[in-house]
């Protein structure tokens, strides 16, 4: 899996790309085909960075999440959570629409008659 981090209009500090690395790392426990993971931190507005995660999967469409606020760090806190439910919807798409078989149907309860 490739894992690329870049900054646009700028430099990031010495500890937040080894941050972003690690926190975006966690994204693989969520879906296992994951190719590769872009992390693009635009720091056009200063006060405002804004944090791009783009996510590529085996046979399916990029996840792609934005994210803007005070800090880097606080920024990637918010893309986080939006680019792992698409994650867990594409999963979801992949192996949870699959019939159930017969033989692991249970059956039905007869219905109990009253005796008088």
């Amino acid at each position: 899996m490739q894992l690329s981090v870049s900054a646009r209009h700028g430099d990031l500090q010495a500890g937040d790309q080894a941050l972003i690395e690690a926190k975006v790392e966690k994204l693989r426990r969520l879906f296992d085909r994951i190719n590769a993971i872009i992390v693009t931190v635009d720091m056009k507005r200063m006060e405002k960075p804004e944090v791009e995660v783009k996510v590529s999967a085996e046979h399916a469409e990029d996840c792609v999440a934005k994210a803007e606020a005070t800090n880097v760090i606080a920024a990637l806190d918010l893309v986080l959570p939006k680019i792992e439910q698409q994650l867990r919807k594409l999963k979801e798409k992949r192996t949870g629409h699959r019939a159930t078989g017969i033989k692991h149907l249970e059956p039905a309860p007869e219905a109990e008659t009253e005796e008088e």
